[in-house]
Parts: C-alpha cells; sequence; structure tokens
C-alpha cells in the first residue's frame, strides 16, 4: 500500500484529497495546523487504519517516519480574506513550508505535487491563460503575498528538479467550489450562499462584468490525481474554461435559492484580476482531463451543503 503525506488536509481541497486517496487504497498522512482548516472535513477519517493525522505546522521541520511515496503539499491561506489577515504565514508557508517538504521528498525519494494557483497569473494581458504566460502580478500589492509565494514556489520546485532530479508535478489550480467551503471564506460563491441563505443582501465587487471560472471540487480532484501520476513535471492549468461574470453568478445564486436578497454594490479590490479562465490543452492532452460537472449540478450540491451546515450548527458563529 503507497504512502502519501498531504499536508493542508484539513482544508477544503485537501479534505478531499485525503477522501480519494484513501478510495484509492493509499496510506494517507494527513498534515495541518488548522489555522484555517477544520478537523470537522476530517473526522470522519480518523477510526480508518489507513489514515493518520499530524498537527503540526510545516514551516517548522517536517519529519515523517517510513517510507513515503508521495506528497501532496497543499498547505496555505488560499483566500484573500485569509491571506491578508495572514500575509507573513501565507508567505512562510509557501516558502519555508515548500521548502521544508521538497527536503523531506528528496530524504523519502518522494515524488512530491506542490499547489500553485492561476493567481500567479495576476490581473492577466493574455486572455485565456496558458501555463507559457508569466503573469502580471503586483509584488507589492495586497494580493502580493499570496501571488509571489506560489510563484516563489514553482521556482523553489523547478530548482529541487533540475538540480536534484526530484520528482516533482506543479498543479495551477483555478477557481474551485464544492462542499466544505468555508462560509466566510471571502470568495465569491460561499459568500452569495451565505448571503442567500441568510436573506442577505449579494455584496458585488465593481460592477460585477469581471470573470472567473468555476471547478466543482471533485473535476478538480480527478485532474490533481492524474497529474500526480503522470510523467509530467512542468506547470499545468486545471480549471473549468466555462467563464462567467460575477454578476451573471450572483444572479444564479438568487434565482437558485429563491432568495428575496438584492444585488448591492461595493468598489473593487485593489489589483482584483478582471478576468480569468484557464486554457487546459495541456490537461486535455497530457492528462485526458477535462471537467465534467455542470455549473448547474455543482451549485445544487454546494447549496445543499451549505444549507445543511447553517441548519445543524448551534449558533452562526460556530460555522463562520
Amino acid at each position: 500500500m503507497p504512502r502519501i503525506l498531504i499536508t493542508g488536509a484539513a482544508g477544503f481541497l485537501g479534505s478531499h484529497l485525503c477522501d480519494r486517496f484513501i478510495a484509492e487504497d493509499y496510506e494517507v498522512i494527513g498534515m495541518d495546523n488548522l489555522l484555517t482548516g477544520k478537523l470537522r472535513n476530517i473526522e470522519h477519517l480518523f477510526p480508518l487504519k489507513q489514515f493518520q493525522f499530524y498537527h503540526h505546522d510545516v514551516t517548522k521541520f517536517v519529519h515523517i517516519p517510513g517510507k513515503l511515496e508521495y506528497i501532496l503539499h497543499f498547505a496555505s491561506p488560499a483566500s484573500p480574506i485569509d491571506y491578508l489577515k495572514m500575509p507573513i504565514q501565507t508567505m512562510k508557508v509557501g516558502s519555508l513550508g515548500t521548502h521544508n517538504l521538497l527536503g523531506l521528498a528528496l530524504a523519502k525519494k518522494a515524488r512530491i505535487l506542490v499547489a500553485s494557483t492561476s493567481e500567479i497569473y495576476g490581473d492577466p494581458t493574455q486572455h485565456p491563460q496558458t501555463e507559457e504566460y508569466w503573469g502580471n502580478v503586483n509584488p507589492i500589492g495586497p494580493r502580493g503575498v499570496y501571488d509571489e509565494a506560489k510563484r516563489f514556489l514553482e521556482a523553489l520546485t523547478m530548482a529541487y528538479h533540475n538540480f536534484h532530479g526530484l520528482e516533482t508535478r506543479i498543479v495551477r489550480i483555478f477557481n474551485t467550489y464544492g462542499p466544505r467551503m468555508r462560509l466566510n471564506d471571502g470568495r465569491a460563491l460561499p459568500t452569495f450562499f451565505r448571503q442567500a441563505i441568510l436573506g442577505q443582501d449579494i455584496t458585488v465587487f465593481g460592477n460585477g462584468t469581471q470573470t472567473r471560472s468555476f471547478c466543482y471540487v471533485s473535476d478538480l480532484v480527478e485532474g490533481i490525481y492524474r497529474l500526480l501520476l503522470s510523467n509530467y513535471h512542468l506547470p499545468v492549468n486545471i480549471g473549468n474554461p466555462q467563464e462567467i461574470p460575477i454578476l451573471q453568478l450572483a444572479e444564479e445564486v438568487v434565482t437558485f435559492t429563491g432568495a428575496s436578497s438584492q444585488i448591492i454594490y461595493e468598489p473593487l479590490p485593489l489589483d482584483d484580476p478582471k478576468q480569468r479562465q484557464p486554457d487546459i490543452t495541456k490537461a486535455r492532452n497530457l492528462l485526458g482531463w477535462e471537467p465534467k460537472v455542470s455549473r448547474q449540478e455543482g451549485m445544487k450540491k454546494t447549496y445543499d451543503y451549505f444549507k445543511e451546515v447553517i441548519a445543524t450548527a448551534a449558533s452562526l458563529d460556530e460555522v463562520l
């Protein structure tokens, strides 16, 4: 049974990756310092013999006894509300944390896949974004702490690949949604759903013409799984190329939930990307991957999850 370490295991994406690799008959070691992750996302795995959990901060030295075939490095605050609140931790997990895990992979002769992001493209001047595009990032702007942490993560990973011959994989993740997102993580879809379910006005930044491309979490996990087991070491975009204006998304949420919410507008945050759409030609050609879950189907599953979370919480503070 192969062993895999998944950092950020109690987070939105990390917890779904734990589920997938358990289902694929791996022994899974989950690691998280619970800065933004929640134990409730993985508590269903605790009784399983093939799952272990380490409460640990990857910016400190990381030691795993025994063999290790694979590492997935997904530890990081990943939404603006988090990394603007924790800028230094965000930069440390992208730099020191990545360094520690690359060193562990080297020591264990393990293959490592690191989670990069579409944010490395910044406010893009190329549309859609291909992996060859270098991006348009403001390194000293408020979003720079996340964007540059991930750009450094990619550079360090490639250095380990080129200098040490380490088996590395880099996934550039575009907007993803689904169950286990936090209702207050500041991203558009959970924010809109939370506001609609609670009967609040829905807040759209700017005039809502900025676009995003939303990929359902099971599709993303499938892409990551295929990339890990592929023979390709350069970055690969994994995301849904179906682009949608944020205002249209807000209107869909209102219709979907039947809410009486009004859409109100607030100023666009500094350096907020005006468009975001992955070119997934590489994923299609190299991995045979493309998203399967329609937005309608994915939104229903996500809405049902959020409704249940709010309905079963003792207080709203508990789910926020």
